[in-house]
């Protein structure tokens, strides 16, 4: 299983680069949109427990 699991990793790897040299823009944007998706994730959690503070 760890030997599947390496090459899984491997081909993941290649494919990333892959993306990233044949469409470097809508790289850049696959990654400010999920940094986006996250801190607004974080933000939310953030204001949830300042709401249960705040009470």
């Amino acid at each position: 299983m760890s030997r599947v699991r390496k090459i899984l990793g491997w081909v993941l790897l290649a494919y990333v680069v892959y993306a990233i040299v044949k469409s470097p823009t809508q790289a850049a944007d696959v990654v400010k949109t999920s940094f986006e998706i996250l801190a607004e994730g974080v933000r939310s959690i953030f204001a949830f427990f300042d709401s249960l503070i705040a009470r």
